[in-house]
């Protein structure tokens, strides 16, 4: 089985999330795109890393099963989750949605 090659971490606060455990658009209170490192972390999943993170997660349920933040664990009080689009990188799912930077053809500016 394939894993997907990077996620979209988001750190939220607990009470932020709604029915489906989806938190609501900008509540994040820190966000972290993590690539696999081809390495199995302590947890038995893959490891992740990137701009702070570190994460074993499940890639057949998308959960993250350990996660370090600047080297520390969660503190309480925050969750973690993986945001809604998988894989790829920040520019190319602005490329998917249609964002283009300001001054780009097409964009009003």
């Amino acid at each position: 089985m394939s894993h997907p090659q990077s996620y979209e971490i988001l750190l939220v606060p607990e009470h932020e999330e709604n029915a489906t455990g989806t938190p609501e658009p900008g509540t994040a209170l820190r966000s972290a795109v993590v690539a696999a490192t081809g390495d199995t972390g302590a947890s038995g999943y893959p490891r992740y890393t990137g701009e702070g993170v570190e994460a074993d997660i499940d890639p057949a349920t998308h959960t993250v099963e350990a996660l370090l933040v600047d080297g520390v664990e969660l503190d309480y009080g925050l969750t973690v989750r993986i945001a809604e689009h998988i894989g790829g990188t920040r520019e190319e799912r602005r490329a998917v949605r249609g964002d283009a930077a300001e001054g780009e053809p097409g964009q009003a500016g």
